[in-house]
């Protein structure tokens, strides 16, 4: 498991400031099209790892922000993502969200 999220760091760590990709995106690029929880489970541990791992890039398939309660305020995840450049609507979804969505499997 440690292995797979090592590599889901890595895919991480190349998302470009300003943009997001989705949970399964990730999974999908590293084959393991099912695996988006698990990916989820990696984000919410790369808090603990050596280096900065950019999990607040990772959102779910609907640009929502589902992993915002495992930053040190529900907040952080959205102001980091404002502050570069992103927009939100009432219901905490990205707005343009396909415009500002990466997609490893056509990017890399």
């Amino acid at each position: 498991m440690s292995d797979f999220f090592s590599q889901v760091y890595e895919v991480v760590k190349l998302i470009p400031q300003g943009r997001v990709t989705s949970y399964g995106a990730i999974a999908a690029y590293l084959g393991s099209p099912g695996a988006a929880r698990m990916v989820g489970w990696g984000m919410n541990a790369s808090h603990h790892g050596p280096g900065f791992i950019p999990a607040h890039r990772v959102v779910n398939r609907n640009g929502l922000l589902t992993g915002k309660h495992h930053f040190d305020s529900p907040n952080t995840m959205r102001e980091l993502l404002e502050n570069e450049g992103l927009l939100f609507d009432e219901d905490c979804q990205i707005i343009n969200f396909q415009e500002r969505f990466w997609d490893p499997a056509k990017e890399l």
